[in-house]
Parts: structure tokens; C-alpha cells; sequence
């Protein structure tokens, strides 16, 4: 690990979660505007939806295709420089969307956000190499709180500049990457030293070549199927949430942006704060394991609870969810060497936007069969039930694969 001075690790650990906080502000802001703009193009609203919904998921499949090459390359070349060119990317991606002529740009700019958002593998790899093991939970747990923050402010500042222009979140959130830029091109300290970097090869690079990194060791592959159940199973939310709030409750947008809203504050509160003092008492493993038996019982309460005040108050066991992705990441890296930091976070990206790509499809089926005049499917909370039991799955997963005592990194090139 490469050590860097107080100062300097202090002004990199901000940058880290400065950036982070604006690049998914900066995607977020566009959230309420796309669907217009796409509309605007083909001039009928339900195209608009379809072509939405698949521009989504060519955003997920760019991402799979494109993070461990990211990250190879930042295990190759540092990470200072792919950070700093995936965020100037991001900005010019923008301006470029602003821009857009007609929908074949909207295609490009979102194939484009797909590749440079994949920088996100950089920022995990970049908290591991200047953070020491028994630390990292609670920095991921930072870089956690600093994404909700994201996601709470980005829809909202969205919102807000698209009453103005549906092109004007796209221009701000080409300002924002940009800002980005320019504070890491003046405060950002390299942190992976010469020594640790490892020779750039396309059978790693790959998505199908990293996941060989993830099955080089048992309890890694065994974390690798846990971080793809949790992921799977939050989609739930992305795909069927503002259905059924909508359709169970007869909650507005506004309402259920509020909700939102809430869901996201809850989530900075416990990943920013309650990770640190809980892994210190129980430790990584457990804590791990205590998030996601935490996110189990709430999202099954959700999926059972007969009006909105239940629902609501469901968010609140279902907030230490919180406390499972810092300790996963902080576990995983763990078992793998200083010059595979950024490998492992490009293949542990691509195991999340496989999950992205899938899940959304699997729960919008389980959400149609399970409403209207004849279901198939008995309850209407069913996709929330079946959440549950997956990430049920994904704690008794992980139960099978931590252990009392943490390993020690592997030694480079191993």
C-alpha cells in the first residue's frame, strides 16, 4: 500500500468523495429529463418508454463490457489518470446529450456514460490503496453515504432544471463532471505505486476473463455470488417500486420522490456513520451478514404491509441493507493482491450491471403476474417476497463463506 501524508491522503479521500457525489448527481439529474427528450424525438409516449427502458440497459451492458477493462488499465497505468479521464469523458458524454440532434446521439451519449461511469471501479480500488484492510469497510461505507447523497439531490436538482429546459440537467451535469475534473487534475496524489502495477492483458480485461480472478479462491467466488444476489435483488426497487406504490397505495410521483428521498437520507445515515462503529464491534463479516438479514426482514415487510404507513416504516430495518456492500467490498479485497484492486472492482462491476441487466426483466414479469383482474401470481407484493428470499439467500450465502478471523491480502502475483 502506498503511503501518502496526511495531508495528501486527506485531500484524496475528499476528492474521492466529492467526485463521487457529483458523478452520480450528474447521472441522476438527467433521470427525470431523458424520457422528454426521448419523446420529444419520436413524438409518441409509449416508444418513449421502450426506447427508455432499453437505453437503460445498454447503459448496464456497456458497463459489464467496460469495467474490467477500466480497471485493468488503472492496474497497469495508475489510477489517477483513468479517474481523470473517465470524468473528463463523462463531461464531454454531456454536453454531447445536450447537443443531441436526434435520438441516435441520446444512443451514443448513453453507450458513452456506460464506458466512463465505469471509472466507479477506479474510486473502489483507489479507497484500497491507501486505506489499511481493517479500515476499508468504513471507507466504502463513506463512499456509500457520498452516492445516496447523489441519488437523493441529482432527481431533485433534475426536476427542478427541467421545468427550465429538458436539455438544461444535461448542461449541469456536463458542468459538474467537469468541475470534477479540474479538482483531481489539481489535489489528486497517485496511490498505487510503481512496484504493485501489473502488465496490461485482454485475457483479464474482459468480463469473462476477470470473473477468473473472482474463482481463484473459494471464499472469493463464494462473495461474488452474495454481491450478485444483493444487487439482483435491489432492483426490485428500480423495476417495480413506483408501480406498485402507485397501484397498492395511490401515492403520487411526489410522494413517492419523497419516499425516495427518505430511502436515500436513511442510507447515507447508516453507511456513513453506523459502518465504522459497527464493524469495529462485530467485524466485517458479521456485520456484513447482520445488513443483509436487516434488508431481508424490511423488504419483506414491504412486500406484506396492507397500507402506506407500514410500508414507510419498513424503510427503517430495511436501511441496514446499508451495512452490507462497505463490508462486502472491504471482504473481497481482502483476498486479492495490491495489483488486482482495480481488476477485482472491474469484475465485481460486471457481476452488478449483469444483475442490472437481468433483474429489472425478472421482476417486472414477477410484478405482472402477480396484478391485475386473474393473477398468476396470489399476493402483490410478490416481487418484494421473492427479494426478501434472495437476499435471504445472499446472507445464508455469506454465512457459508466468512470466517472468525479476516485473511491476510495475498502477496503480489500470486
Amino acid at each position: 500500500m502506498l503511503v501518502l501524508t496526511a495531508s495528501r491522503r486527506t485531500a484524496a479521500v475528499a476528492f474521492i468523495l466529492v467526485t463521487a457525489a457529483l458523478d452520480i448527481v450528474a447521472m441522476g439529474i438527467i433521470i427525470p429529463v431523458l424520457p422528454s427528450l426521448i419523446e420529444e424525438f419520436v413524438g409518441s409516449n409509449a416508444r418513449a418508454g421502450a426506447i427508455n427502458g432499453a437505453l437503460v440497459a445498454l447503459w448496464a451492458l456497456m458497463q459489464f463490457f467496460a469495467s474490467p477493462v477500466i480497471g485493468s488499465l488503472s492496474d497497469r497505468y495508475g489510477r489517477r489518470p483513468v479517474i481523470l479521464l473517465s470524468t473528463i469523458g463523462l463531461a464531454v458524454d454531456y454536453v454531447m446529450m445536450a447537443l443531441a440532434p436526434n435520438l441516435w446521439w441520446l444512443v451514443v451519449g448513453r453507450a458513452v456514460a456506460g464506458i466512463t461511469s465505469s471509472s466507479f471501479t477506479t474510486v473502489f480500488a483507489y479507497m484500497a490503496d491507501i486505506t489499511p484492510p481493517e479500515k476499508r469497510a468504513r471507507a466504502y461505507g463513506l463512499i456509500g453515504a457520498a452516492f445516496s447523497a447523489g441519488f437523493v439531490a441529482g432527481p431533485f436538482l433534475g426536476g427542478l432544471l427541467g421545468e427550465v429546459s429538458p436539455r438544461a440537467p444535461f448542461w449541469t451535469a456536463g458542468a459538474m463532471s467537469g468541475l470534477a475534473f479540474l479538482y483531481g487534475l489539481l489535489v489528486l496524489p497517485e496511490s498505487l505505486a510503481p512496484e504493485n502495477r501489473m502488465a496490461f492483458s485482454w485475457r483479464r480485461a474482459n468480463p469473462f476473463g476477470a470473473f477468473r480472478l473472482l474463482r481463484s479462491h473459494h471464499e472469493l467466488f463464494g462473495l461474488t455470488a452474495v454481491n450478485f444476489l444483493l444487487h439482483f435483488s435491489h432492483h426490485v426497487f428500480s423495476a417495480v417500486f413506483v408501480l406498485y406504490a402507485g397501484m397498492r397505495y395511490g401515492w403520487s410521483a411526489w410522494e413517492v420522490g419523497l419516499l425516495l428521498a427518505m430511502a436515500g437520507g436513511l442510507d447515507m445515515l447508516v453507511q456513513g456513520v453506523l459502518v465504522g462503529p459497527v464493524v469495529k464491534r462485530l467485524g466485517d463479516g458479521r456485520t456484513m451478514i447482520l445488513g443483509l438479514c436487516g434488508g431481508a426482514l424490511g423488504i419483506a415487510c414491504m412486500g406484506l404491509a396492507p397500507d402506506g404507513a407500514l410500508f414507510t416504516l419498513a424503510m427503517l430495518p430495511n436501511a441496514l441493507w446499508g451495512l452490507a456492500m462497505p463490508t462486502l467490498q472491504s471482504l473481497m479485497t481482502r483476498r486479492v493482491s495490491e495489483s488486482e484492486q482495480g481488476q477485482l472492482q472491474g469484475a465485481n462491476m460486471s457481476v452488478a450491471s449483469l444483475a442490472g441487466i437481468l433483474s429489472p426483466v425478472f421482476f417486472g414479469t414477477v410484478y405482472s403476474a402477480s396484478v391485475g383482474e386473474d393473477p398468476l401470481l396470489p399476493h402483490p407484493g410478490a416481487a418484494f417476497l421473492i427479494a426478501a428470499l434472495i437476499l435471504l439467500a445472499a446472507a445464508v450465502k455469506g454465512v457459508s463463506v466468512t470466517t472468525v478471523s479476516e485473511p491476510e491480502c495475498r502477496s503480489a502475483g500470486s
